[in-house]
Parts: structure tokens; C-alpha cells; sequence
């Protein structure tokens, strides 16, 4: 805008000047015309006319309007001819047996598996689930072993396949305290060298001792002792679910993990968090109590 108003009053002002020398020529033509034709020879009147076409040709030239600026012309999209010979000439020059279209896939492909998020490991999962807590109370029925009731201990113990993974994980950075009631109405407790309740040992030893022999032996066997951090110590037993209660107050872990609905209600004020291992989903009693219908389901081991 401020280039154009710039030329157009340039424009004018040349106009005028123009104006003021025709009107300055015409007064001297009148004065030459004044004089005699006799006294003008050829020549004289010659310069005159040709002096008058040309501010005349001047004048014209400098009216005439200023010729649009050119348009860069438009280029056209390439035909479907053309893109047609492009097309060939590109499969020309690709090796026999290779089309463009698989190498596109094969880029996209190393793209693809070069920007897919990395898996975390089992390691991982387990420590941001537990929240970074560093000692864990677990119980073992319903839990870690496949049987449910303290009965079914008088026979046998077998320890669930699909949570092996998950406990091993476990014990590799946690504190892990495993316990569990037997079926003996009288006990006694029984108090380690560190200061920690070990066991609650039967004053029928014969019943308690096949009872303990039953689960430390399937934990033996599944490797818990020797590819875990567990030890034998830290696997302990009650008679009552009182016993649990208790075991696990003392200890004053960061996790306690218990099917017991009550027990999980009792502690619920005691312990940071709580995992309630339940096939059907209870109601939430508390902020920090969790449910899952398994400890490898809570970990995504499934």
C-alpha cells in the first residue's frame, strides 16, 4: 500500500511539470507565431512540430496506465499419465521380485517395533504394586497353597504353580513372613533369638510337627528356600486366628495378605495396606484394602 500511493504521487508531480512546460511552449509558439511567416524559413518551423509530437508522445506515454503485475502461472497436478510412467519407472529401477509397497511395510515395521513401549519385567510389576514395601505378612492357605482348611493340611500341602513366580519375586526384595493356623487347641509360644515371634509351637508335638513338616516340605520342594530370600524361620504357625492377628501386629508390616475377612477388617487401622484374596469380590471396608480373587491376579500373572 505505501509503495503504490508513493509511485502515484510521483506521478502526478511529473504531470505537472509537464503541464507547466507545455503551457511555458505554447506562449513562446504564439510569440513565433506572432512574427511574420515571411521572416520563418523551413528549419524554424520543422523544430517547432517536431518539438510539439514529441511532448505530445511524452505526455501520453507518461498518462497510460501501469500494466498489471504477471501472475506466476499455476502448476498443474501431474496427469494420470505421467504419475503412471513415474510409477513405472520407480518399479524399473526396484530389484526383480521387490515392489515399493513391501518396503514401505518393512520401514513402517522397524518403526513400529523400534518406538513399542518396553514390557515391564515381573520384578518390576511387583515392586510398583506393593508400593516399594519392604517387609510383606502372607498367609498360606487359599494364598500360597492349593488347600483351603487347616484339615486339609493333616494330609497333604501343595504349593500353587501359578504363584511360584510371584513369590520368588517377592521374597527377592521383601521382608516375607509366611504363616499359618494348624488344628491344636493347646500352644505355647515359642520366641526366636532376634526378638521376633517365630512359632507357636504344639504342646502335641506329634500332630503340630507333622503339620509343620506338610508345609515346609512343599515349600522345600517347590524351591522357595533356596531360589527365594525365604527361610525356614520366617514360615510361622497358631492355632487360632487370633494367633495370625497377633503375628502380624508384632511384625508391623508394610503388605498383609489374608483371605480372612475379619482379620483383614481388624487390621485394617494397623497395617499401611491390605490385600483381601477373594474369589467373590467383597465390599471395600477401607481405603487401604485391596481385592483380588488371587495373589498372581493382583500381579497380572494369570
Amino acid at each position: 500500500m505505501a509503495s503504490s500511493s508513493s509511485l502515484s504521487s510521483s506521478k502526478d508531480y511529473l504531470i505537472q511539470l509537464i503541464k507547466r512546460l507545455g503551457t511555458y511552449l505554447t506562449l513562446k509558439m504564439s510569440n513565433i507565431f506572432s512574427i511574420s511567416l515571411q521572416k520563418l524559413d523551413p528549419r524554424s518551423v520543422g523544430a517547432v512540430a517536431g518539438l510539439a509530437v514529441a511532448i505530445i508522445f511524452t505526455f501520453r506515454l507518461m498518462r497510460s496506465p501501469a500494466a498489471p503485475p504477471r501472475r506466476q502461472p499455476k502448476r498443474q497436478a501431474p496427469t494420470t499419465s505421467t504419475s503412471a510412467i513415474s510409477t513405472q519407472s520407480n518399479a524399473t529401477l526396484m530389484p526383480s521380485g521387490v515392489s515399493s509397497s513391501s518396503v514401505d511395510l518393512r520401514a513402517q515395521n522397524v518403526v513400529d517395533e523400534f518406538f513399542q513401549p518396553v514390557k515391564p519385567t515381573l520384578g518390576q510389576i511387583v515392586r510398583q504394586k506393593l508400593s516399594e514395601g519392604r517387609k510383606v505378612t502372607c498367609r498360606l492357605l487359599g494364598v500360597i497353597l492349593e488347600e483351603s482348611c487347616p484339615e486339609e493340611l493333616q494330609k497333604q500341602a501343595t504349593v500353587k504353580s501359578s504363584v511360584l513366580d510371584v513369590l520368588l519375586e517377592i521374597t527377592k526384595f521383601c521382608d516375607l513372613y509366611l504363616m499359618e493356623r494348624v488344628i491344636d487347641d493347646e500352644s505355647e509360644v515359642f520366641q526366636g533369638s532376634n526378638g521376633h515371634i517365630l512359632l507357636i509351637t504344639s504342646k502335641t508335638p506329634g500332630l503340630f510337627f507333622a503339620l509343620d513338616k506338610n508345609v515346609l516340605l512343599a515349600l522345600e520342594n517347590a524351591g522357595i528356600f533356596t531360589s527365594g530370600g525365604l527361610v525356614k524361620d520366617k514360615v510361622l504357625f497358631c492355632s487360632t486366628e487370633n494367633g495370625r492377628t497377633s503375628f502380624v501386629r508384632q511384625l508391623e508390616p508394610d503388605w498383609h495378605i489374608d483371605t480372612n475377612p475379619e482379620i483383614v477388617s481388624q487390621l485394617a487401622r494397623f497395617i499401611k495396606y491390605q490385600l483381601h484374596v477373594s474369589a467373590v469380590r467383597p465390599e471395600r471396608t477401607a481405603a487401604n484394602v485391596l481385592s483380588s480373587p488371587s495373589l498372581e491376579h493382583f500381579f497380572g500373572c494369570d
